[in-house]
């Protein structure tokens, strides 16, 4: 059996493991594609024009991502700011959650949705968010509710909130190239006969198409490991926070076992509750392949490896 701090300590380099990656490929895939695209469009080989400005969109678009994604997400998601009048409980409980885990209090919201759930968001500990829905504060007892809001309060004080909103920009980036690499290829190349005769114009066009069809896929599905990875740390860093497993196991299955779809929820916000707000009816046949495309790991797995934690 591990305790927390070995289960801390092999999540936390698994998940840097897979961003080091995620960063490696996302660099290269990028280059690839505005190197293609420049090329198809009569550039020379070589230059970082068309790179330049696939950085500079990338940067516009993390920014606003940085400053904006808790007031989007929160729109989006039609929720309420809490009072202590009205969540008496929900308040006090992350007030009690926030000084052991040893940072400010966040802001609250509130989802009226019957259906159990948990989120948070902001770009770091002093700019978070945390917001349940009504069914979560009304269906979990105290020990539960203090398990999810220590589980939020992990992914605030791991910076998984703005390293997720990162992500998702390059993932965009990456298939918004892509497509402007495709649609470039209905239109005539403007590139001189010598262009033609390049092998290593050749290899990069080839590659190019490659990477156009190939790497928004790719970096999806691994947006989606670091995503599932994350859950994992958090579960840990709630046991670290309340030394209570048992209350998030219990909150688990709670949330897991209850049929009831999130109507706020959308694909855009689905990574950040913490479980999966759509409810999989897929068979068995498919399930080994739906995994490889579910923003949350198995409720299954995380109860196993909190069993395990002393």
């Amino acid at each position: 059996m591990k305790n927390i701090y070995e289960v801390q300590s092999s999540n936390k380099f698994k998940s840097n493991l897979i961003i080091v990656l995620f960063l490696l490929f996302s660099f290269l895939a990028i280059y690839i594609l505005s190197q293609a695209f420049g090329y198809y469009s009569g550039y020379e080989l070589g230059g970082l024009g068309y790179v330049g400005i696939a950085l500079i969109v990338s940067g516009i678009s993390t920014f606003i991502s940085y400053y904006y994604s808790d007031k989007i997400v929160l729109g989006i998601s039609g929720a309420r700011k809490a009072t202590k009048e009205e969540d008496n409980l929900f308040t006090s409980v992350v007030e009690n959650i926030s000084l052991g885990a040893g940072i400010p209090i966040p802001k609250l919201f509130v989802i009226d949705d019957s259906a159990p759930n948990a989120f948070a968001t902001g770009r770091d500990p002093t700019h978070a968010v945390v917001c349940a829905t009504t069914g979560l504060l009304s269906k979990l007892n105290r020990t539960e509710l203090e398990g999810v809001i220590a589980h939020e309060m992990s992914h605030i004080r791991n910076y998984d909130t703005r390293l997720m909103s990162i992500v998702s920009v390059m993932v965009g980036l990456i298939a918004l190239l892509g497509d402007w690499f495709f649609r470039a290829s209905w239109h005539g190349r403007r590139s001189s006969d010598s262009d033609n005769k390049s092998g290593l114009g050749a290899l990069i066009l080839i590659l190019g198409i490659l990477f156009a069809i190939l790497s928004p896929i790719i970096a999806k599905l691994i947006q989606l490991a670091i995503s599932r990875r994350r859950e994992f740390m958090a579960d840990a860093g709630s046991v670290e926070i309340t030394r209570q497993p048992q209350g998030l196991i219990a909150a688990l299955a709670k949330i897991s076992n209850d049929h009831e779809p999130l109507e706020a929820a959308n694909k855009a916000t689905a990574h950040l509750y913490i479980v999966s707000p759509f409810k999989d009816q897929s068979g068995r046949a498919v399930e080994k392949l739906a995994k490889l495309f579910n923003t949350h790991p198995p409720v299954s797995e995380r109860i196993v490896a909190l069993q395990k934690m002393s």
